[in-house]
């Protein structure tokens, strides 16, 4: 047997601990000594959960790759049921954003091409699945246009390819519901009928590649009788090759004719699949699971194997907003997700909070239980738990509003009209400048102790003051005025550079403006109307959480300074609660504003190389 010196022509290396860039040692072996092991770098595969869609559905068109991938049509309905939608989202790797819709709503759609080059044709329109339509319509990134129409009208078939190599062969055509196995391709202007059938008439299966260089897998030519065949295209002729190994219909796809992945889909039992398997051009090898089984998934038909996308679906309970990616490499994937952190004292909601996810401060507030009292206790938080700063407020308050840091704190206003403002060292309170008006629920989280700002808010009995007041670390003075007047908007950003989103006045809003030292602009809207949430971040990378449109929701979504994303949800209902000024949009703190005590930290998406310890067997 080769030596590895006689293999890679060095010996074994001994290394104090592993290499901090693994990427360069990819394949190789070395020792490490603080272990007494041998370690290596090796690549595989594994699906991590990513942000919900903003629609659930199932039957969807699917387009794009796994940072920019683009969902479309569909049904919110059960199986078969109404109604068919015409919303589409773009995902950009972290969470969806609403795009432009369909110019007609239907599901069993085909899906090709990219986020900025789209292409959605055929499918179902309302009112049942009996109806099918021969639509074609391309995407330009932002808007959908009716382009020349295909040839046979079909539903649930299989597709892939771009927006000028298309391809789409089997389904459901009229009249009834009859299987097909007809196919025909796209140039990016006509619909041509390919001289080549599939081998068997069938439906609901997945494909991957091109017009010219295509694959079909998987399907059934009826719900009990499914198939494990696969079959390429090279533009007029298919060719059956090897199988899958299960059988399952309703799944989903992604990659090339050469290289290519299947995941989900329905089988007799138990029918909401997690299986994986990935074709390498000659055979199917089982992947790695799903994290939750679906049937009727759609996925970004243009991202490669190792990298792929998956979304929607239908669940036992009904239709699935899942999002799910693939990653085959080196490197491991940790998804963005809300973990439960320490607990505090004495849950509060109506306070003001600051600082970062491992330290924060609580200044004030209301009990969230009975007697419901206002509060002028302070907790401090270090990243794993809570205690009591000695020192209280000089004042119990509710409804005050804060920013800054752990040890750099400011509070100011409160219930009813208060003008006090409170700076914080991280132990002891100081008395600052008085607010030019008196009023609770003000925008929190914009700026530090030294330069901060305060937006509208609500000044007893019914007044939503316009005008924002700027601190210096000394006194207010008066800024510019809001567009919407407002209380309960989220806040982020500096004194330069913010932007407020949502808020109450009366009802539920969900404007969103930025500020630029001196002026506010309105821009765009954020996606769920709510006053009382958290943030954390900046003005182009500000993270929005919970809130209460009539009562607590974990909402959880993203703003960049254009566009609003969903990100995963709070495990816990949050509203009014203390959140993280001196945070970021990947490190977050939410605490409080319920009944419970346990406060929750997000972090963002993250990726790391990790070395294996090599063993015998």
């Amino acid at each position: 047997m080769a030596t590895y010196e006689e293999i890679h022509g060095k010996r074994v290396q001994e290394l104090s601990s592993d290499p901090t860039l693994n990427s360069t040692y990819e394949g190789q072996v070395w020792y490490n000594e603080a272990t007494g092991k041998l370690r290596s770098v090796v690549a595989s595969g594994a699906w991590v959960s990513s942000s919900i869609m903003s629609d659930p559905r199932y039957r969807a068109g699917g387009a794009g790759i796994q940072t920019a991938g683009l969902a479309f049509g569909g049904s919110s309905g059960s199986p078969g049921a109404q109604p068919s939608t015409v919303a589409t989202e773009e995902y950009n790797g972290s969470g969806w954003l609403t795009g432009g819709n369909l110019n007609e709503a239907r599901r069993g759609l085909g899906g090709a091409g990219t986020q900025t080059a789209g292409l959605a044709f055929a499918g179902s329109p309302s009112p049942s699945d009996s109806n099918t339509t021969n639509l074609t319509e391309e995407y330009n990134g932002s808007a959908w246009t009716a382009v020349n129409t295909m040839n046979t009208a079909r539903q649930t078939f299989m597709g892939a390819g771009t927006q000028t190599a298309a391809f789409a062969a089997g389904g459901v055509v009229p009249p009834g519901y009859t299987n097909t196995n007809a196919s025909e391709v796209y140039d990016g202007t006509n619909w041509t009928a390919s001289p080549g059938t599939i081998g068997t008439a069938s439906r609901q299966g997945a494909g991957s590649g091109t017009s010219t260089a295509g694959l079909i897998f998987g399907g059934g030519t009826s719900p009990s009788a499914l198939i494990t065949t696969t079959q390429t295209f090279d533009g007029s002729t298919w060719t059956t090759v090897n199988s899958m190994n299960t059988a399952r219909r309703g799944l989903g796809g992604s990659g090339t004719q050469t290289a290519a992945i299947g995941f989900a889909g329905a089988t007799p039992s138990p029918g909401y699949e997690v299986l994986t398997e990935s074709w390498d051009g000659t055979s199917w090898v089982v992947s790695p699971n799903l994290a939750t089984g679906r049937q009727f998934i759609a996925g970004a038909v243009q991202a490669p194997s190792t990298s792929s996308l998956a979304f929607s679906g239908f669940v036992s309970t009904g239709t699935s907003a899942l999002t799910e990616e693939y990653n085959f490499g080196i490197n491991t994937i940790t998804a963005a997700a809300w973990a439960t952190g320490g607990s505090m004292t004495t849950a509060r909601n109506g306070l003001a909070s600051a600082g970062t996810q491992t330290a924060n401060v609580f200044i004030g507030g209301q009990m969230s239980n009975s007697p419901y009292a206002p509060l002028n206790t302070v907790e401090l938080y270090d990243g794993s738990s809570w205690s009591n700063n000695p020192n209280n407020a000089p004042y119990s308050a509710s409804n005050n509003c804060g920013t800054g840091t752990q040890t750099a704190a400011l509070s100011w206003g409160g219930y009813p009209n208060v003008t006090t403002t409170l700076e914080f060292d991280g132990s002891s309170f100081a008395t600052g400048g008085s607010l030019s008006t008196g009023r609770e629920l003000t925008s929190n989280n914009i700026g530090i102790q030294t330069a901060a700002v305060a937006a509208s808010g609500f000044q007893r009995p019914g007044t939503y003051p316009t005008q924002s007041e700027e601190y210096n670390g000394t006194a207010w003075t008066g800024g510019g005025a809001v567009n919407t007047p407002r209380y309960g908007s989220a806040g982020a950003g500096t004194e330069t550079a913010a932007v407020i989103s949502g808020g109450i006045e009366p009802g539920q809003l969900n404007a969103t403006e930025e500020y630029n030292g001196s002026a506010w602009t309105t821009v765009n809207s954020r996606p769920y109307a709510a006053g009382n949430a958290g943030t954390s971040g900046t003005q182009t990378a500000t993270l929005v959480y919970g809130g209460n449109p009539g009562s607590a929701v974990g909402t959880t979504l993203l703003y960049d300074g254009t566009n609003w994303y969903t990100q995963p949800s709070l495990g816990t209902t949050r509203a009014m609660m203390g959140s993280s000024a001196a945070g970021t949009s990947t490190a977050a703190l939410a605490s409080s504003g319920s009944s419970v005590t346990t406060a929750e930290e997000f972090t963002g998406a993250t990726e790391t190389v990790a070395a294996k310890s090599l063993t015998t067997s």
